[in-house]
């Protein structure tokens, strides 16, 4: 349910609006409670001016789309987690914790899935504080607010989340691992903001009932848990596939909404490779004579 006097999201069972702290009538309770009962909502909801509020917290995405910053205003005593090295910056009363989620099992499966095995969490004492986020690679920060929703996010594009968020690492099967994208994808279940991050900016597609998409495995960013998905070959024949460039895809069919970054990584990393040396010291690559 959102606030009747402000429209910010509010947390299943609240009393209070987080945002502007209005006070629920009982006739405001009990449209809540019908929220609640009805159908899981679909889609991706990102505000357009990339500015929101939800319970306990304001958020505005800067500097879009290439050099993104979150920026969170937590109310006293609200948090909101992250990943390890995820912070930018942030007011002296926040509180930074950090911890194995889920205990040794839970920190062995996040690190096998390429994430840290410690997730931060920062809260705001004695009174409201400010913290920024931002990814390690030039690109774009989506602040999608969940309404009992789930997404599947790839390990490398999950940034940040409300703390009453259910961050899980999943087993992605064979069909992830000969993806290249590991062996576990992130699921992401609740209500509240969560923030992922592309390597360039954010295209969306949504999927009408039935719809088939495909997309490279290596541009996946995030995706409801609405869709179903395969991995394949781009191109008939093995051979066809390799020599197009492209390699194993990701074929989604609908409904639901994707979140693709317009560049790859990967693809950018084999790009420079032949410009840097070799292990041993002599390999091909620019010889730069700094000398007179």
């Amino acid at each position: 349910m959102n606030c009747p006097t402000c429209g910010a999201a509010m947390l299943p069972g609240a009393v209070f609006c987080g945002g502007c702290g209005y006070r629920l009538s009982p006739a405001d309770a009990g449209a809540a409670v019908a929220s609640q009962n009805t159908a899981q909502a679909h889609g991706i909801h990102i505000d357009e001016d990339s500015k929101g509020q939800g319970g306990g917290y304001r958020y505005e995405v800067l500097h879009q789309p290439a050099f993104s910053l979150a920026v969170i205003q937590l109310q006293a005593e609200q948090s909101i987690q992250a990943e390890a090295g995820a912070m930018v910056s942030m007011s002296a009363n926040i509180e930074l914790q950090s911890q194995m989620k889920g205990g040794l099992f839970g920190a062995i499966k996040r690190a096998a899935g390429g994430e840290s095995a410690f997730v931060s969490t920062f809260t705001a004492r004695g009174g409201p504080g400010e913290v920024t986020f931002a990814p390690g690679t030039p690109g774009d920060i989506a602040a999608i607010e969940l309404n009992n929703q789930s997404f599947f996010v790839q390990s490398s594009s999950y940034l940040a989340g409300d703390a009453s968020l259910t961050v899980d690492t999943k087993w992605g099967g064979a069909k992830s691992f000969f993806g290249g994208e590991g062996l576990f994808v992130m699921l992401v279940q609740g209500r509240g903001l969560l923030l992922v991050s592309s390597f360039g900016a954010i295209h969306r597609k949504v999927l009408q009932a039935g719809e088939r998409y495909v997309v490279d495995t290596g541009h996946l960013v995030a995706w409801e848990g609405t869709t179903q998905y395969t991995l394949r070959k781009a191109a008939a024949g093995f051979f066809r596939s390799v020599m197009s460039g492209e390699g194993i895809v990701a074929e989604f069919s609908g409904p639901g909404e994707l979140l693709i970054q317009t560049r790859n990584l990967a693809a950018l990393a084999g790009l420079l490779k032949p410009f840097f040396p070799t292990q041993s010291g002599g390999g091909s690559g620019f010889n730069i004579n700094l000398g007179g």
